[in-house]
């Protein structure tokens, strides 16, 4: 994977409910509304290509959604144009930031000041989780996706190393958004585990099994 050691300090904002980018992993995306699709063209121009997926929080009785604090930068890794101007798009995670401030301007897209200091290690090595316990996470898993009516490919989840496995079941899992930003924001990949567990227990109505810490 590329890294990046000049990130910008302002970037292009994508507040996407539910849709969750983590540091490594690959998230596709349909764009189709005229400001994300302007959004797109502009960032195709510049040269470190990041987009930040960050979750916005409802305020009752506002139009406004402000941010969440922590989001996602990806880099536009892949892309293509349908026949109707539609945008296929894959960004692929390479930090986590902070929010400083949004960005005031003419753009018909949010932007934001941005701090990346304490996410270092995002661009490092990838993790291992060295608590994973793989049998009695699998079969959580599998009582979860069955509640669920979910498929995947078993073998080949089962086969994947620790930070693919768990990054992609935080990604794709069925979680609020609430969730997802606590996935995001865990300080480790042992602790996005942990939570992701919890999530999924509570989800099954937990309490007769043991957290699988």
């Amino acid at each position: 994977m590329k890294r990046l050691k000049d990130l910008p300090d302002v970037i292009p904002i994508f507040p996407l409910p539910g849709a969750l980018l983590l540091p490594r992993a690959r998230l596709p995306l349909h764009i189709f509304e005229p400001r994300y699709l302007a959004m797109i063209e502009d960032c195709m121009k510049t040269p470190h290509r990041l987009i930040g997926m960050i979750q916005s929080r409802d305020v009752p009785g506002s139009d406004e959604r402000p941010l969440h604090a922590i989001g996602c930068a990806g880099r536009l890794s892949a892309f293509s144009e349908t026949e109707d101007g539609r945008y296929m798009i894959t960004l692929t995670g390479i930090s986590r930031f902070r929010v400083r401030q949004e960005v005031k301007g003419f753009a018909p897209y949010r932007r934001t000041e941005v701090e990346w200091t304490d996410f270092t290690r995002d661009q490092g090595d990838e993790e291992r989780d060295p608590g994973l316990k793989r049998d009695a996470f699998f079969s959580l898993l599998k009582r979860f996706f069955a509640m669920h009516q979910l498929s995947t490919d078993w073998d080949s989840l089962s086969d994947a190393d620790d930070e693919l496995l768990i990054n992609s079941l935080a990604m794709l899992c069925p979680f609020d958004a609430d969730d997802k930003q606590a996935l995001l924001e865990a300080p480790s990949l042992q602790t996005r585990r942990e939570t992701l567990v919890m999530l999924m227990e509570f989800r099954l109505h937990g309490g007769d099994d043991e957290l699988l810490q």
